[in-house]
């Protein structure tokens, strides 16, 4: 059966690394729990059991052995599978799982709805220190929920290095080991010991050897059975520990310790790069030339304040690399703060900095910000801190996803009180929106950065809070972009105007404050007002100038051209943006439509 079993594992690491390479995708973590997720298939049933994931991005195996092996080279392209799993593929997949800290919560309902089924969670190390995960661990051990069996997958990282002492606790949870084999031969003999007396006393010292010596006596406390396997990519290790626990009353703790990258040379020297990497080659483990980032610019440029200003502090949540952090973690790692998947407790403790007079910089994803509103508005808005926000991956992000489109956070930024709200369109703009930003002091500030290679514009007017820039002057139409949109509607200005759109274009980098003298001043003289931008369109930029028009009695039709769903799918970002009418010819086609009111 091993042999059979380690066959299938290396055929699945093959397919893995062989369509990862061509698609991008998360390459480490799938590989680190091939032989998990093999061994899960052979003891529990898919098709009964409830199986989650934390997060989706180690369930690639899982799609494999499912229903999904004929799909599986198509994952995160357009039309093909999803990059997470999402009840809408598969009646495999209970549950999205895009975010980490919702399998444990989720997990609580199955079990609790299904008391006959067994809801196995396999949550990564980093994701079970996440505020979610806790609350919903304390809820298992108090509620004693027997039929959950929660695997914890150890492998050292989340998508960098894990921080905090709950990881440590679990590395030396797992060093336990040995202790464990010890533990089971002291059970195996005291059961053997008719005299209850003696064998009374023997599981007395058991008990207080294993709280003395080992912390897994912590999780017990809490009301688990704990068990580990330390050899977690070892099948014959794996195997009859997952049969052990099958057939156990829990709730159970299985602690795997696995390496990510397994089986691949350049993944197992390199985990970070690969934990989620773009199309590469296989034999060289290199990923192919990409222009520069809007995230790269941002980390140079703030590697340069932070040299001229002790005070300045950055705050990630587990995400270092991706926000272009990496440089000044390495100069400046006292001031570069990692709370791993903990983004509420980062936004607050960027406001206690704030509060000591200290400049922090929290560095978010978009799609990551929307899990800390409380904190936005309960500990920065209230107490107006200069805590500045950089939201990265903002708008369209592409193969990740619906679950990570950063489509929400200009609407939630807009409605909560003072906050000042900055969407670069070029380059150059986002390194003047950072030098303003060191100094600006009264009250939060963001800025917003696409997922997207750098653009610019030969403009010699730097960027000002307040005030807008004609890009192009024409007539009768008036396009006001910001971020993204004002390289987009760049692209087709010759194409709109020979087909007699004439247009001036503004560039509309600070969204709130809105430029009030321009609207106050300059709109009348235009037939069609267009508002550009890549956010969902209720509550949008737009939506702020309609209601300043409105306000100060000025009635003009304003044209959104914004995203009509919040729900987008997965699939390369042009190929996204022109689906979604915000980018070449579909994006013309719009226009006409408003302009000269007809449809293709």
């Amino acid at each position: 059966m091993s042999m059979e079993l380690t066959e299938k594992c290396k055929e699945i690491r093959k397919q893995l690394i062989e369509v990862v390479s061509k698609n991008g995708g998360h390459l480490g973590p799938n590989l680190g729990v091939v032989e998990l997720t093999v061994c899960l298939n052979e003891v529990f049933n898919f098709k009964e059991d409830i199986v989650l994931f934390d997060v989706g991005h180690q369930a690639y195996v899982y799609k494999i052995l499912t229903d999904r092996d004929d799909k599986f080279h198509t994952i995160r392209t357009r039309g093909g599978l999803s990059p997470f799993l999402d009840p809408s593929e598969s009646t495999y997949d209970h549950f999205i799982s895009g975010h980490a800290g919702t399998a444990l919560a989720a997990g609580v309902g199955f079990a609790t709805a299904n008391p006959n089924k067994k809801v196995v969670v396999i949550v990564g190390d980093a994701s079970i220190s996440n505020g979610h995960s806790l609350e919903a661990l304390n809820y298992i051990g108090y509620k004693k929920l027997d039929n959950i069996v929660v695997i914890v997958n150890d492998n050292d990282m989340s998508i960098g290095e894990n921080v905090g002492f709950i990881s440590k606790f679990l590395k030396k949870v797992i060093s336990s080991g040995k202790y464990q084999n010890f533990r089971e031969d002291v059970k195996t003999f005291i059961n053997k010991i008719k005299a209850n007396r003696l064998k009374n006393t023997l599981e007395r010292m058991e008990r207080s050897l294993k709280g003395y010596v080992t912390p897994f006596y912590a999780l017990e406390s809490l009301g688990f059975r704990f068990f580990s396997v330390y050899e977690g990519n070892n099948i014959e290790k794996l195997l009859p520990m997952l049969r052990k626990v099958k057939d156990l009353k829990g709730p159970i703790i299985l602690l795997v310790k696995t390496e990510k990258g397994k089986g691949y040379c350049f993944a197992e020297e390199n985990k970070e790069k690969f934990h989620g990497i773009a199309p590469f080659n296989i034999e060289t483990g290199n990923t192919y030339k990409s222009s520069v980032s809007y995230s790269e610019i941002f980390g140079n440029k703030i590697l340069d304040l932070a040299r001229e200003d002790k005070e300045i502090y950055t705050l990630s949540a587990a995400m270092i690399k991706g926000t272009g952090l990496d440089k000044f973690s390495k100069e400046f790692p006292d001031r570069c703060i990692d709370t791993g998947i903990a983004e509420g407790f980062a936004v607050t403790f960027a406001a206690g900095l704030a509060r000591s007079q200290k400049k922090p910089y929290v560095c978010i994803y978009s799609t990551f910000i929307q899990r800390a509103i409380s904190q936005l508005i309960h500990d920065i808005s209230i107490q107006n801190l200069p805590v500045r926000f950089i939201i990265d991956r903002s708008g369209i992000v592409g193969e990740d996803g619906k679950t990570h489109n950063g489509i929400y956070d200009l609407s939630f930024f807009l409605t909560i009180q003072n906050f000042t709200v900055l969407c670069p369109t070029t380059a150059k703009e986002l390194e003047e929106a950072l030098e303003l930003s060191k100094d600006f002091n009264s009250g939060p500030l963001v800025i917003r950065i696409p997922r997207d290679s750098v653009f610019n514009i030969e403009d010699d007017k730097p960027l000002e809070i307040g005030r807008w820039k004609e890009i192009k002057k024409g007539s009768k139409n008036l396009f006001i972009a910001t971020g993204t949109m004002l390289k987009i509607i760049l692209e087709i200005h010759e194409e709109l105007k020979n087909r007699g759109i004439d247009a001036t274009i503004v560039s509309a980098a600070s969204v709130k404050p809105l430029d009030e003298n321009y609207l106050l001043n300059y709109i009348k003289e235009y037939d069609n007002i267009f508002v550009l931008e890549e956010n969902y369109v209720k509550n949008s930029f737009a939506t702020s100038i309609l209601e300043f028009l409105n306000d100060n009695g000025i009635n003009k039709l304003i044209h959104r051209i914004a995203l009509d769903s919040a729900i987008i799918p997965h699939g390369k970002r042009d190929e996204l943006l022109a689906e979604e009418r915000l980018k070449g010819e579909s994006l013309i086609e719009r226009i006409e439509e408003f302009v000269y009111g007809r449809k293709k």
